[in-house]
């Protein structure tokens, strides 16, 4: 059980990325790297009145809880472009990457948006550095997004002045987006869609979303469907920048009747606010510099509170997935049944999504790793499909690759070959080739006897 239950703390926190790409020797003969096409699945239909909740939560906020006094966003076409910082050329997925969310912004939520030309100053600009460099400017930071800068020597001129005050803004006319170089794929297009859509529209996050990029949960990776209503509604005909909450608030309920026509349902009540002192609690159960008992601590108390606030939302359901990750070093049975009432908890309120099957790679990794092949495999064919569905190359890899150890133990090494060819396809998009590896090691080394 010990050794279990260290593999698989070990293989699950290596699921979130968090330190550049430096370390690791690349595996030969790599299949041509996976990435994703188009929209991730829809999600249920958004009901309006929590939309225009949502939406003022969103939009008049900071992430710190401090109010912002008028609505703010560009007005006109929107320009974008990538600056090459100190002439280096930008990661090459990045290209790629921008160009499909400016269609998809385009196309989902009507912003008049494309790549800048020429010598044209860009609305928002997209700069790419070393972790290491931001992090000495903005610690702890993965991205982030500051307005009216363009470019890093613009940020490094203006960043102790007033000038990157959101509150100050009665509109939006520049704005810079910073993203790593030194990191993975998919963590760069994680970054770009959370801080493009942050420089366009809401500069808050809650976590009571469901389905959206807008929760500090980090479950969702690429804009979701709900997120682009809440952009449509943003760049709205009926809104303009220096409207105060109450003029947004009384157009709100035509704006998403006319744009979101499947939230056309009845209204189901309005969700408390996180206290302070659950938010508190389930920092420290997410913290990587606590110490496990610390952290499982503070995941029990987020628990505790959840339950006595009565909530039955998306929060009970991260506290109790929290307190999984947590006890999982410290308290094995505690982990298992924490993973259980997560994925009961999540399946409730969602079904068969993302969420759901994160608490499945739980499972499914202890399994592989007490010698439960055929339920490794039954969790992992289970949650598969959800991570596709949600563009999650870091879910899907894994999760392919418990698959395939399963089928390997299971006596069908042709079939796991394929498996494995498969995820090791979406590991270079998720990792980058140096990392990959590693996380091959860690999930080969799950199966007893490896």
């Amino acid at each position: 059980m010990i050794r279990s239950l260290a593999l698989v703390a070990t293989l699950l926190a290596s699921c979130v990325p968090t330190a550049p790409i430096t370390r690791g020797a690349v595996i030969s003969n790599l299949p041509a790297p996976r990435g994703f096409e188009g929209a991730p699945a829809p999600s249920p239909a958004y009901p309006n009145a929590q939309a225009a909740r949502d939406f003022m939560d969103l939009s008049f906020a900071l992430e710190t809880g401090r109010k912002l006094p008028l609505f703010t966003r560009f007005e006109g076409p929107v320009t974008i472009a990538i600056e090459k910082v100190d002439g280096a050329e930008p990661p090459a997925t990045l290209e790629p990457d921008l160009d499909a969310l400016i269609v998809r912004l385009r196309k989902e939520a009507k912003i008049d948006i494309r790549r800048s030309t020429g010598g044209e100053t860009p609305s928002i600009l997209v700069s790419a550095l070393p972790r290491a460099k931001l992090q000495r400017f903005v610690p702890g930071a993965a991205c982030f997004v500051v307005p009216r800068v363009t470019g890093w020597r613009d940020y490094l001129a203006k960043r102790l002045t007033p000038d990157l005050d959101w509150a100050t803004l009665k509109t939006r006319k520049r704005a810079s987006v910073f993203l790593p170089t030194d990191v993975s794929p998919q963590e760069i297009r994680d970054c770009l869609h959370e801080e493009v859509a942050q420089a366009l529209g809401p500069l808050n996050d809650l976590y009571r979303l469901e389905h959206s990029v807008f929760n500090d949960d980090n479950v969702h990776v690429v804009l979701t469907d709900r997120d682009m209503t809440i952009l449509r509604a943003t760049y709205d005909p009926a809104l303009k920048s220096g409207m105060t909450p109450a003029q947004v608030a009384e157009r709100l309920p035509s704006i998403l009747h006319r744009g979101n026509p499947r939230g056309r349902l009845p209204d189901g009540g309005a969700r408390p606010p996180s206290s302070p002192e659950w938010v508190l609690a389930l920092r420290g159960a997410l913290t990587p510099r606590g110490t496990p008992r610390n952290r499982l601590a503070s995941a029990r108390e987020a628990v505790r509170v959840a339950d006595a606030e009565g909530w039955k939302d998306e929060r009970l359901a991260f506290s109790l997935l929290a307190l999984g990750r947590a006890a999982l070093s410290v308290d094995g049975q505690a982990a298992i049944a924490a993973f259980f009432d997560a994925g009961a908890t999540y399946r409730s309120l969602q079904g068969e999504g993302v969420h759901s099957a994160q608490v499945d790679l739980q499972l499914a990794a202890f399994a592989l790793s007490s010698g439960e092949a055929a339920s490794a495999l039954r969790l992992a064919d289970r949650a598969i499909p959800a991570a596709a569905d949600a563009q999650n190359a870091i879910l899907l890899s894994t999760l392919l690759l418990i698959r395939a150890e399963a089928l390997k133990a299971l006596g069908k090494p042709e079939t796991a070959k394929a498996v494995h060819t498969e995820g090791l396809a979406f590991g270079r998009y998720a990792w980058g080739d140096r990392v990959l590896s590693l996380r091959v090691r860690e999930v080969a080394a799950l199966a007893p006897g490896a």
